[in-house]
């Protein structure tokens, strides 16, 4: 079985010992019950900021997402009125991913 990482905790941390002057900005996305991936990136995005871009890179070829997330990310996108380049863009996607989500889960 495969224990999904405390994301609350690990950010929490994070402001606390590292940015704490960030922590009434993220506070709103902490207190949820639960995060999304979205939440997570603009969680990274709040607390990183350009000092996360520089290891955008290296981190892509390790990320992962549940059928849950998909859905999520493929809703933004008809929310949003987005094409799948528009979407991978904003998500740092490839097409072809998207395409390939589409196609299995719509």
């Amino acid at each position: 079985m495969i224990k999904k990482i405390n994301y609350k905790t690990l950010y929490t941390d994070i402001l606390n010992d590292l940015y704490p002057s960030k922590i009434s900005v993220c506070q709103e996305i902490l207190d949820k019950k639960s995060l999304t991936v979205l939440d997570i990136l603009e969680l990274n995005q709040f607390i990183f900021g350009d000092e996360h871009k520089k290891n955008i890179e290296v981190n892509q070829k390790f990320k992962s997402y549940s059928r849950q997330d998909i859905l999520l990310i493929l809703d933004y996108q008809k929310k949003n009125q987005l094409n799948n380049a528009q979407l991978a863009h904003h998500f740092k996607l490839s097409r072809n991913t998207v395409t390939k989500w589409k196609k299995i889960f719509i």
